[in-house]
């Protein structure tokens, strides 16, 4: 099993800053993919970044040059950089791994963070 917890959520004002941080524990062999999504009041779960192994990212198009997604594989963490940060960012922030792990490919979730936007 996987262990991922987030922190850095918080409420912070339309154009600010938040720096979200998922470290991983337990049977952390074998990860890849890392990522992040959220879920806003109302809407479904959606993609927000992903990162593999080796540095390669993809962005939700809404996020764009706003949002960096990079990871420490040393610590096991990854994180997420929001800048100029829009209401429609809020919702919770969700860290995704992939584990492949003998043949089977694994999935993981965290416990979400709130990221609330003042307008």
């Amino acid at each position: 099993q996987v262990q991922l917890v987030e922190s850095g959520g918080g409420l912070v004002q339309a154009g600010g800053s938040l720096r979200l941080s998922c470290a991983a524990s337990g049977d952390i062999f074998g990860i890849n993919d890392m990522g992040w999504y959220r879920q806003g009041p109302g809407n479904e779960r959606e993609l927000v970044a992903t990162i593999t192994w080796g540095g390669i990212t993809n962005y939700a198009d809404s996020v764009k040059g706003r949002f960096t997604i990079s990871r420490d594989n040393a610590k096991n963490t990854v994180y997420l950089q929001m800048n100029s940060l829009k209401p429609n960012d809020t919702g919770v922030y969700y860290c995704n791994a992939d584990r492949k792990w003998y043949g089977t490919l694994q999935n993981y979730w965290g416990q979400g963070t709130q990221v609330t936007v003042s307008s």
